[in-house]
């Protein structure tokens, strides 16, 4: 009953049950198979507990990293969503906001009720909208009240929860949905942002011309968000409106993917496609976390604002 290369845990486990298995064969006591001890079987049971708690830490890291590749694997794709976008619409990139938490009329999700303000219709254009037809995804305004993706689903980390206490929030993440993603919310307070090329109407189905973009493989387009509100601001201050955007600032980033035993951290995706793994995106220079200061970067700094200083405010 030879089992050949296998490797600790599980060579000293089968061991132990061929040792035992072997007794039950070999040893006849009055014409019968001898049977287990009482001190035998609490042997064999103290050893499979201790070999388990062995391995439980290794399993739950596997697990953990599996999610880690999903979801670094989701945030590709969703890369791929905005290259095609690009490419439809004269190298722009859509808009970062969206119809967060206004619920379009069922009937006909993809027209804008009448009247309504060119600073708002601009949130009809948001990348949870305008993105997932492209990989034959439902836009997120097609979905209706308690409907909207959960965990599990392509817009959600694997790794995405939920506070147990739904009162910690300032919003209804069951009823009104919830974003594990958010696009950088720092990409529309660039004033080129704001600027429509060659006299097009206000609002532009895309906001932000790519290919003003200097160094797109340091500039931030989607990232891991806070779900957690009792982790915002650096665990001082609950964060309440943790997932409720799909846009979002550098404080909402959230460490939720483990790299070995104790190191924390999350995904981003970048502006040339690629994805890497970061424990955190918060610098020293910016200060604390406070409630004042959620925007957070200066106006320099690369990786969140995609034109250098000196092209803010031309076209």
């Amino acid at each position: 009953m030879r089992r050949q290369g296998l490797e600790p845990p599980f060579g000293p486990f089968f061991s132990l049950v061929d040792m035992f298995s072997k007794a039950h064969r070999l040893a006849p006591q009055h014409g019968r198979l001898r049977s287990f001890t009482l001190v035998e079987l609490l042997v064999a049971i103290l050893t499979i507990s201790l070999l388990v708690a062995i391995m439980s830490p290794s399993l739950r890291s596997a697990r953990q990293h599996a999610k880690d590749v999903i979801c670094a694997s989701q945030l590709k794709q969703w890369g791929v969503a905005y290259e095609c976008y690009t490419v439809e619409n004269r190298g722009f990139w859509p808009h970062c906001d969206g119809l967060d938490r206004q619920d379009p009329d069922p009937g006909n999700p993809d027209i804008p009720p009448r009247g309504i303000l060119a600073k708002d219709l601009a949130d009809w254009h948001g990348w949870v909208d305008v993105l997932p037809p492209m990989i034959d995804r439902k836009p997120w305004r097609h979905y209706g009240m308690y409907k909207h993706p959960k965990a599990k689903t392509f817009y959600q980390c694997p790794s995405a929860r939920l506070a147990d206490s739904g009162a910690l929030y300032g919003y209804y993440p069951r009823i009104d949905g919830y974003f594990s993603y958010a696009m950088n919310a720092c990409l529309e307070l660039d004033e080129n942002a704001w600027r429509p090329p060659g006299g097009t109407d206000y609002p532009m189905p895309s906001f932000l011309d790519t290919a003003k973009i200097v160094c797109p493989q340091r500039v931030v387009l989607l990232f891991d968000q806070l779900l957690d509100p009792r982790r915002g601001y650096g665990g001082s201050t609950p964060y309440r409106s943790a997932g409720k955007h799909c846009g979002s600032y550098p404080i909402s980033f959230s460490a939720r993917h483990q790299r070995g035993r104790s190191t924390l951290g999350g995904n981003l995706l970048f502006g040339d496609g690629h994805v890497d793994w970061q424990r955190t995106v918060w610098k020293p220079e910016w200060g604390e976390w406070v409630i004042g200061h959620q925007q957070g970067p200066p106006r320099n700094d690369p990786n969140w604002y995609p034109y250098p200083a000196a092209q803010r405010g031309t076209d």
